[in-house]
C-alpha cells in the first residue's frame, strides 16, 4: 500500500510533468505530420493528465513530509539520500508505480519507446540544469543511489542525458513497504539455525559500537551462524545469512552486491560465509560494502584484502554439553542423547539435519527414532570429499567376530573409550594438550598379514557408530617432489568434515623411518615424513596405521601414539575359534575335525578365512556338505600361495587328500560327506 509521502511526492511529480508537456508544445511544430499516429497526441496525454490514476492530488494541500517510519524515510536513513535524491528515486520508480508515467515519459523524450526516465528528463523535471555537475554527479556511480544499488543507469553507449533510468524491482517493493527477501537471494539464503547458549554479550558490544566487520573463525562447525544471528539481535538488528558457495563463481559478486543492499533495505546486518571458497574480490567487495557484517570459515583472515578493519575471533568446536544440549532439543526425551554427543563431533547445523535424517531412518524402517536412527543421520553428515581419497567402508564386524588375546581385545575397547569419554577429559577436567594440537586418537596397529589388523579397526568403527575410511596409498603418493604432501593435506583436511576412522594400511609406506640424508631425495622423504608427523598430530578423529613391520616406523611416532597394539599369530586354541568363527553358517559334514585344523596348521587369522572361503566353494559346486577332504584341499592351495610344503607331519592321516594336479576334485579315498540340496 502507498503511504502518504511517497502519493506526495508523485502528485507533486505529476504536476511537474504538466508544466514540462506545456512547454514542450510550444516549441512543437509537427502537429500536422502525417505520420503523427505513430507516437503519443496531445489528445490522449491530456486525457492522462485528467486521469487521477493512482495519485489522488488534493487542493491546496499541505506537503507532507517524508518521515523515518515511512518506507521512503526508511531508505533514505538507510542508504544516506539527500532530498534530491529521494526526487531523482521516486522519478525514476514512477513508470513502475503509475503506468501513466511510461507515456508521460515517452510523449516528454518525443520517443514512444522510451517509457522509463533519463537523467536529461529527470533534470528538466526537478527544474535542474544539465550544467549543473553537483547534480550530475548523481547520477555517478560513487552516488549513493547507484553506489547502493538503488538506481541502474543502463545504455551505457549513449550519452549520459538520454540513458535510461531503471529501480530494480526490490527496491521498488521497499518503497510499497514490501519487506520480503529479494527472489534472487533467495538460493543462497541460510535459514535459521540452532544456537548454542555462548554468550554473546562481547560479540554485542562491538557490534553496538557503530558498523563494524568481524571474521568467525572456526575449525569445525561451532555454530557461528547462530551466534552471528543472536548478537545481531542483540542490538536490536535483523541478520541476513548468506552462504555464497552456493551460487555459481561468476554470480558471486552480483549476489553480494544484492545481499549488502537487502541488508541495508532491512536496517540490519549480514551474515556471510563460510569464506573458504570465495575470491577476495567478492570478500573486498562485503568486507567495503557500509553495512555491518560478520564473516564465518576456517581460512586465516587476510588483512590485505579490505581496506576496512575486520576483527578477528576465534570460535571453539562445541564441547560435549554444549552438543547434549542442541541434541536434547531435536531428539525424543527418551532418547540417551549424551552416546550420540561424545561418539559424533557435530555442529548445530550438522544437528539439526542429522535429527531430521534419523526421523526419516525410522519411519523407513516402519519404528520409532532410536539412538541407532539417529546415528544413522549423524552418519549422513559426513563430507563426500574424502571418499575421492580414501575407501568408505559401512562396518559389519561386532566384538564377537574377532577372535584375538584378552589383552589385545582389552586395548581395543579402551580406543573406544577414548573417543567416548574425550570431552570430559580433555575438556572438563582440562587435560588438552596446547600448541595448537588436536584432541585426536591415533593408534598403530602392529602385526603379521592376516592377524586381525582390518578387522579390528572395522569392529572399532562398527562400535562408535562411524564408517571406516581406507585411505588409498596409490592416490596420496605421488612421485613429484611436494605433491605427497599435498594430498596428505587434502586426506587429513577432509577428514576434519567426518565422523569416521581413517585406518592407513600398510602404513610404513607413508611413516617410515628418517634417514640420513646423501641426496636430495633423501632431504624431501624426510620432509614428507616430518610434514605427515606434524598433519597427525593436529587431527581431531581416530586415525589408525597398520604395519607388518612396528620397526620401519619413525622413533618419533611414539609419543604421537596413543596406544600400540600388537596383532600375534594366534595359538592352537585361538586358531580353533577362528575356525569355528569363520567357515560360518556353511553345512559341516560329521567328520570335520577343526581340532585337528587348529593344532596342525599354523596359520593367521587370513589365512583361515581363505581355506574357509574356498571349502564353501567347493562344496557348493559338488553339492555336498564341507567336508575335510574340501577343508585339506583349501589348505593346499594356502600353502601353495604362501611358498609352503605340504609335510606328512602336518597332513596326517589327511596326506592322501592332497592332489598335486590342477584338478578341481581331490584325489584318495571317496569324499566323505551327503549331498545336500540347500545350505542348511
Amino acid at each position: 500500500m502507498i503511504d502518504d509521502a511517497l502519493r506526495a511526492r508523485l502528485h507533486d511529480l505529476e504536476r511537474r510533468v504538466a508544466i514540462a508537456t506545456h512547454r514542450f508544445r510550444e516549441v512543437d511544430d509537427a502537429a500536422d505530420d502525417a505520420l503523427r499516429g505513430l507516437y503519443l497526441t496531445d489528445e490522449h496525454i491530456d486525457r492522462l493528465l485528467a486521469d487521477p490514476g493512482l495519485v489522488v492530488p488534493a487542493v491546496d494541500a499541505e506537503p507532507v513530509e517524508v518521515t523515518p517510519t515511512s518506507p521512503l524515510g526508511h531508505l533514505c536513513a538507510a542508504f544516506a539520500l539527500s532530498p534530491i535524491d529521494a526526487d531523482i528515486l521516486v522519478t525514476a520508480a514512477a513508470p513502475d508505480l503509475d503506468r501513466r508515467f511510461e507515456r508521460f515519459y515517452g510523449y516528454l523524450q518525443d520517443d514512444v519507446t522510451r517509457r522509463r526516465a533519463s537523467p536529461g528528463l529527470v533534470m528538466d523535471l526537478l527544474g535542474g540544469s544539465p550544467f549543473d555537475s553537483e547534480l550530475r554527479s548523481r547520477f555517478g556511480s560513487d552516488g549513493p543511489l547507484v553506489d547502493g544499488g538503488l538506481l541502474r543507469i543502463e545504455d551505457g553507449d549513449r550519452p549520459l542525458l538520454t540513458r535510461a533510468l531503471r529501480v530494480p524491482d526490490r527496491v521498488v517493493a521497499a518503497l510499497l513497504g514490501d519487506d520480503r527477501l529479494d527472489p534472487d537471494l533467495r538460493r543462497v539464503a541460510v535459514s535459521q539455525q540452532l544456537d548454542t547458549s555462548r554468550s554473546v554479550a562481547g560479540l554485542a558490544r562491538a557490534l553496538s559500537s557503530g558498523d563494524v566487520c568481524v571474521y568467525l573463525r572456526q575449525r569445525s562447525d561451532a555454530g557461528a551462524i547462530g551466534l552471528a544471528t543472536r548478537a545481531l539481535h542483540e542490538v536490536e538488528m535483523p541478520a541476513l545469512a548468506v552462504d555464497l558457495e552456493r551460487a555459481h563463481p561468476d554470480d558471486r559478486l552480483t549476489l553480494a552486491e544484492l545481499a549488502i543492499r537487502e541488508a541495508r533495505l532491512r536496517g540490519g546486518g549480514l551474515v556471510v560465509g563460510p569464506i573458504d571458497g570465495l575470491h577476495p574480490d567478492v570478500l573486498r567487495a562485503i568486507a567495503e560494502g557500509s553495512v555491518t557484517t560478520l564473516f564465518h570459515g576456517s581460512m586465516i583472515w587476510d588483512p590485505r584484502i579490505a581496506l576496512r578493519s575486520v576483527l578477528t575471533v576465534d570460535l571453539s568446536p562445541l564441547d560435549g554439553p554444549e552438543q547434549q544440549e542442541l541434541w536434547r532439543r531435536v531428539a525424543p526425551a527418551s532418547i540417551d542423547v549424551g552416546a550420540l554427543s561424545t561418539t559424533f563431533r557435530l555442529g548445530p547445523s550438522q544437528i539439526a539435519r542429522a535429527a531430521a535424517a534419523g526421523r526419516t531412518q525410522a519411519a523407513l524402517n516402519g519404528g520409532e527414532p532410536d539412538v541407532g536412527s539417529f546415528a544413522a543421520g549423524a552418519r549422513t553428515q559426513n563430507s563426500v570429499g574424502l571418499e575421492r581419497l580414501a575407501r568408505r567402508v559401512a562396518p559389519k564386524a561386532t566384538w564377537t567376530d574377532i577372535v584375538l588375546p584378552d589383552q589385545t581385545v582389552d586395548q581395543l575397547h579402551h580406543l573406544v573409550t577414548r573417543i567416548a569419554h574425550r570431552h570430559q577429559v580433555l575438556d572438563e577436567w582440562g587435560l588438552r594438550r596446547g600448541g595448537g594440537r588436536g584432541e585426536g586418537v591415533a593408534a598403530l596397529f602392529a602385526g603379521e598379514s592376516g592377524t586381525g589388523k582390518t578387522l579390528a579397526a572395522e569392529v572399532i568403527a562398527n562400535a562408535l557408530g562411524h564408517h571406516l575410511y581406507v585411505i588409498d596409498l596409490s592416490s596420496v603418493v605421488d612421485k613429484y617432489i611436494g605433491e605427497t604432501e599435498k594430498n596428505l593435506d587434502r586426506v587429513f583436511s577432509e577428514a576434519e568434515g567426518v565422523n569416521g576412522v581413517l585406518f592407513f594400511d600398510e602404513a610404513d609406506a607413508l611413516f617410515g623411518k628418517r634417514s640420513e640424508i646423501s641426496d636430495a631425495k633423501d632431504r624431501y622423504a624426510n620432509v614428507e615424513v616430518a610434514y605427515l608427523l606434524q598433519r597427525m598430530e593436529q587431527y581431531d578423529g581416530l586415525a589408525i596405521l597398520a604395519s607388518n613391520l612396528r620397526g620401519n616406523l619413525d622413533e618419533a611416532f611414539a609419543r604421537r601414539l596413543s596406544l600400540v597394539v600388537d596383532f600375534a599369530e594366534p595359538d592352537p586354541p585361538q586358531r580353533r575359534a577362528l575356525w569355528s568363527v569363520l567357515i560360518g553358517a556353511a553345512p559341516l559334514d560329521a567328520e570335520v575335525d577343526l581340532d585337528f585344523l587348529a593344532e596342525r596348521f599354523v596359520l593367521s587369522g587370513g589365512n583361515i578365512r581363505n581355506i574357509a572361503v574356498t571349502a564353501a566353494y567347493l562344496a557348493a559346486d559338488a553339492n555336498r556338505t564341507v567336508d575335510m577332504a574340501m577343508l585339506i584341499r583349501g589348505v593346499q592351495l594356502e600353502y601353495r600361495k604362501l611358498g609352503r610344503l605340504c609335510l606328512e607331519s602336518e597332513f596326517g592321516p589327511y596326506l592322501a587328500y592332497l592332489d598335486d594336479t590342477d584338478d578341481r576334485q581331490p584325489k584318495g579315498p571317496p569324499t566323505p560327506g551327503r549331498p545336500v540340496t540347500a545350505p542348511v
